[in-house]
């Protein structure tokens, strides 16, 4: 990905310098637009523009797209805020469809509609708090010698967490970084046109940190300040990062901007988030947190773990726009309506894997304002095989009318947990995703599950266990890890696999995928939902 890296760099910095590009916004979009700053009619576009090393002759941009955009100029001079987006089939072979600036899939076409000749002075609705994509408000004329300065670069959006990627596009990683060098170059050697002031450009990423790459993140946000680029983080991801380090990249980031914390694998403990919580809640705007693998356990007995708890559920209480709350591998056990009553506006996305939760959890959710809202609820990891069973089966009445992602992975669920579940499980109308891989469920009642669940038409997908009737030698009941371990039969697997497909076949719905591949499937992310 060094290419991708460096040619961003190059994009960012040629753009930053440009005596006069003709865009005041632009988001780069794989596989749909491609942002170009404008030349003089007929000129090569620089090679800093297009990716890789293409032939000399193709970079030149055709002469219709060239035409369409300055026989309008002397019409247009006067407006701000124009957009330039080329159709990709309007591009050279060298730049069409390997952009490696890639948004979500989900950002609305609608946002890449505005080219020159529309006026952006237009209304425009007022940015959801979930909104993947990003609104530019109108610019302002100037009298400057650039009217038509760029103003915003919108980088955010990158797949990333084992997406199947094109090999010509950027990864979040190499987003990262390759923002982070630009503002570093920036601020050290950074040089404009004699006589020109710099127009300060905003730069919007999504920013993924290790212990690796701190020291570097770091030195680029305090570039960015009082800098021509200035950096705006919309999600934030940091793995392994100590306590203080990540205290400090949250002190760097501009509160207005960011809408995801999400920290992986760093071993908080309660203390820790008692730490972090009151610089992470300073982020009014944020809609979504994720602590995965902060193993905060809520059950310790000791004076202070009660008071970093308490402190910790008075700091939660601070977000108004909480959309989303993943505390996976948080133990939880008797206090989960304590975290979810403290909280001021109502979850829609809520990630309670190995929490270790109790009947009386799983009541108190299903009771609470959260659960008529919920589209998407993992519970993995936790046992919903005996008594935590029926208030299961609550909670899933209470979600039904909303409920779109659903992940029940290693809950221990056999054949007869499963056929007891179906009636409230198919009242689910909207359930687009249903994730059941690691439970002891069998052939039998794999077949059950896919008859009754034609009654969901939104249905596209299901993650299944391999059945226990493939196995050999098989305890029972097996716990999860021989499940995840144990070898299969193959070929009764084969021959299982062949009956699902036929059954779907037979019932119309060859487009839903019934799969074992737990690893090669992202889940949904709650803001794609």
């Amino acid at each position: 990905m060094d290419g991708a890296v460096a040619w961003s760099c190059s994009v960012v910095s040629s753009l930053l310098k440009s005596p006069s590009p003709q865009v005041a916004s632009c988001r780069a979009q794989h596989h749909a637009h491609a942002c170009v700053p404008e030349h003089a009619a007929g000129a090569p576009v620089p090679a800093s523009c297009l990716p890789g090393s293409a032939p000399a002759a193709s970079r030149a941009l055709p002469s219709a797209v060239q035409g369409g955009l300055h026989g309008q100029e002397d019409r247009r001079a006067a407006r701000a805020g124009a957009h330039v987006a080329l159709p990709t089939a309007q591009l050279p072979a060298a730049a069409s469809g390997v952009c490696p600036l890639q948004p979500s899939p989900a950002a609305g076409a609608a946002q890449h509609r505005e080219h020159a000749g529309r006026d952006p002075g237009a209304d425009s609705p007022a940015p959801h708090p979930r909104d993947r994509g990003w609104h530019t408000a109108p610019l302002q004329p100037t009298h400057a010698p650039r009217k038509h300065a760029l103003r915003v670069l919108d980088m955010t959006g990158l797949l990333d967490d084992g997406v199947e990627q094109d090999p010509g596009t950027m990864s979040m990683w190499d987003c990262t970084a390759a923002v982070a060098r630009t503002c570093i170059a920036q601020q050290q050697g950074g040089t404009v046109e004699p006589g020109l002031d710099p127009i300060p450009v905003e730069v919007r990423v999504d920013l993924r940190v290790n212990r690796a790459s701190y020291a570097f993140l770091r030195e680029a946000l305090r570039s960015s300040v009082g800098s021509p680029l200035r950096l705006c983080c919309r999600d934030l991801r940091a793995e392994d990062l100590p306590m203080r380090n990540t205290v400090a990249l949250l002190q760097l980031l501009d509160a207005g901007c960011l809408r995801r914390v999400d920290l992986r694998f760093n071993n908080l403990g309660l203390r820790g988030l008692s730490v972090i919580i009151p610089h992470v809640a300073r982020f009014q705007h944020l809609a979504s947190l994720r602590l995965h693998y902060v193993h905060g356990d809520s059950r310790q007995p000791s004076v202070d773990g009660e008071d970093n708890f308490r402190y910790f559920l008075a700091q939660m209480g601070r977000f108004t726009c909480l959309r989303e709350l993943s505390m996976g591998s948080s133990l939880l056990s008797g206090r989960l309506d304590q975290l979810l009553s403290t909280l001021q506006s109502p979850l829609e996305s809520l990630e309670l894997a190995f929490c270790a939760l109790l009947p009386e959890d799983l009541r108190s959710l299903a009771r609470s304002p959260h659960a008529v809202h919920l589209k998407k609820l993992d519970l993995s990891g936790n046992d919903l095989s005996g008594s935590q069973l029926e208030p299961f089966q609550g909670l899933l009445q209470a979600a039904a009318a909303t409920l779109l992602h659903l992940e029940l992975t290693e809950c221990q669920l056999a054949d007869t947990q499963l056929l007891a579940t179906l009636p409230v499980l198919t009242r689910c109308a909207s359930l687009r995703y249903l994730g059941l891989y690691g439970n002891p469920l069998s052939m039998a009642g794999l077949k059950e599950l896919l008859r009754d669940s034609a009654a969901q038409a939104e249905l596209r997908t299901v993650v299944h266990p391999f059945p226990v009737d493939c196995y050999e030698g098989l305890p029972w009941p097996p716990p999860a890890s021989v499940l995840l371990e144990a070898s299969i039969n193959e070929e009764k697997f084969a021959r299982v696999e062949a009956e699902l497909h036929q059954l779907l076949l037979a019932s119309g719905r060859a487009h839903v995928l019934w799969t074992t591949d737990i690893y090669g499937r992202l889940a949904a992310d709650y803001f794609s939902l």
